[in-house]
């Protein structure tokens, strides 16, 4: 059965039945009012401004309808209003236009007087959803009336945020606000967050996971495609290949008039040692000096064939040092190979936190910018290198090195925040760090209390981990602004901190 909540308020002497203003939660059921509903699904929100209902008249909804993946208004769909009565038949008022993006003005014109159950049938490309939503009173011709109360909850579900005594005015905040802005909402939720320790991180490559590519001989780098940033090598494959150049001690006429030589006296001792006039070893000797001017010519010529650099180590190419064609002397410089699995990040903690790691890893968790979402490592994939025996002078923290297996998402040489996991739990309301503002260095969220009303309450951070926080001062079943906080704070700012209405 699909989990669902229920907020449902009465809308307490508006002028206008077409106003969203003057809300008071909890009263229900008073004739000639204008009431509204706030209910929630799977995959919508339904926000219902009606006036009162009675038989023979006509009572215009104003029905808001937010797609909750995205938090979009709807703009094309279906929206119905059914009252069931005790016998379970069916009344439907269906709309099947918007009268403005997001809003559906359904004509409700019942026929018979009593209590009914109201629900809100959403049909539309994001899927059909049947939404309960409390139960409605339908007088006769007069008095009207309208909200009669909530059903009881699912077993699964809780009991809707109200505005306790003493709690502040409610925010307001418009649906054609949230629509405009980034902004989302969501039920607190029951969870539980590891105990850790965090600090400042380098990510780096693990012991004997980087090698320098130095040239064997003096050649000139053969141009490849294949030599640039980022490839992939196996540990033997070719990185790089140089053709072999002859040495800059002697000139191209000189190293070409003793080739020449060598093989004419090469020549005569064959003659000659077919007639048996000189030993085989000096023919010998006569064919590697020969052969050693030969490939010397060819190397200055630049036809000489190539020589392959291999790779130490399996890996990706992190640097290219030289350029292709460029003339290398033996022992240059010629690439960096990194390999990126298993990394380690080397994390500063701080000294009274540095000695909680003798518990054990339980997990890392790496925070990499505001615009990256947080990694998250099991324990099965660190381990713990090292921790440093003393305090670093310059920092005043102690370095720990973890490795990392596994880190697709990491790359070498980023600064990031690291948070090292511990073994245990601790339980409580777990909610988006992103829900939390710093009102004036107080920590605070939002609590959704209707359609446009919003509750400001204060919370204490108890646990931070990744994008959550673990809270104290809400409860499971309220529901808090998990986008858009930051927006409905500078909204309280900028009004006296009652509901504003607007005209549809």
């Amino acid at each position: 059965m699909i989990r669902r909540m229920w907020v449902l308020a009465a809308l307490a002497a508006l002028a206008s039945s077409a106003g969203c203003g003057g809300r008071t939660a909890g009263d229900h059921g008073h004739a000639h009012e204008p009431w509204s509903v706030t209910s929630w699904g799977a995959r919508y929100e339904v926000f219902a401004e009606a006036d009162p209902l009675a038989v023979g008249r006509t009572s215009q909804s104003h029905t808001h309808v937010t797609i909750l993946d995205g938090f979009a208004p709807l703009t094309e769909g279906v929206v119905s209003a059914i009252l069931v009565d005790s016998t379970g038949a069916r009344t439907e008022f269906r709309q099947p236009r918007t009268l403005r993006p997001g809003i559906f003005s359904i004509v409700l014109e019942p026929r018979v007087a009593g209590t009914f159950e109201l629900l809100f049938r959403v049909e539309s490309a994001a899927g059909a959803e049947e939404i309960g939503s409390g139960r409605v009173e339908v007088g006769p011709r007069e008095p009207a009336a309208g909200l009669a109360g909530s059903p009881a909850p699912e077993a699964d579900a809780g009991t809707a945020t109200s505005a306790p005594a003493g709690a502040g005015a409610p925010v307001g905040f418009l649906k054609e606000q949230q629509w405009r802005v980034p902004f989302a909402t969501e039920w607190a939720m029951l969870g539980s967050l590891k105990p850790s320790v965090r600090g400042p991180g380098r990510v780096r490559p693990a012991a004997g996971g980087e090698a320098v590519l130095t040239a064997p001989l003096d050649g000139v780098v053969v141009p490849s495609g294949a030599f640039h940033v980022g490839r992939s090598v196996a540990r033997g494959g070719t990185v790089v290949e140089l053709r072999p150049r002859g040495s800059s001690g002697r000139s191209f006429t000189e190293i070409e008039s003793e080739s020449r030589l060598a093989d004419e006296r090469l020549a005569r001792l064959e003659e000659l040692f077919r007639a048996e006039a000189v030993s085989g070893a000096e023919l010998d000797r006569a064919r590697a000096r020969a052969a050693t001017l030969r490939a010397e010519l060819e190397a200055i010529r630049g036809t000489g064939r190539a020589v392959p650099v291999a790779a130490p180590i399996g890996g990706r190419i992190a640097e290219v040092l030289v350029a292709p064609g460029e003339a290398v002397a033996a022992g240059a410089s010629l690439a960096r190979l990194v390999r990126p699995d298993p990394l380690w990040v080397e994390v500063g903690l701080r000294p009274e936190s540095a000695g909680a790691l003798d518990r054990g890893l339980a997990g890392l968790v790496i925070e990499r910018g505001p615009t990256e979402p947080p990694l998250r490592f099991e324990a099965r994939a660190v381990r713990l290198v090292s921790r440093a025996p003393e305090v670093d002078r310059t920092t005043g923290l102690v370095q720990a090195i973890v490795e990392v297996r596994g880190a697709d998402g990491l790359r070498v040489g980023t600064a990031v925040q690291a948070e090292i996991l511990l073994p245990g739990e601790r339980d409580g309301v777990v909610v988006p760090v992103e829900a939390i503002v710093d009102d004036a260095g107080v920590p605070v969220v939002y609590l959704q209390i209707e359609g446009e009303s919003f509750l400001r309450r204060e919370v204490r951070v108890l646990a931070r981990q990744g994008g959550s926080a673990l809270v104290a001062g809400v409860a499971p079943a309220d529901r808090i602004v998990t986008r858009g906080a930051a927006a409905i704070r500078r909204a309280a700012q900028m009004s006296s901190g009652e509901v504003e209405g607007h005209v549809h």
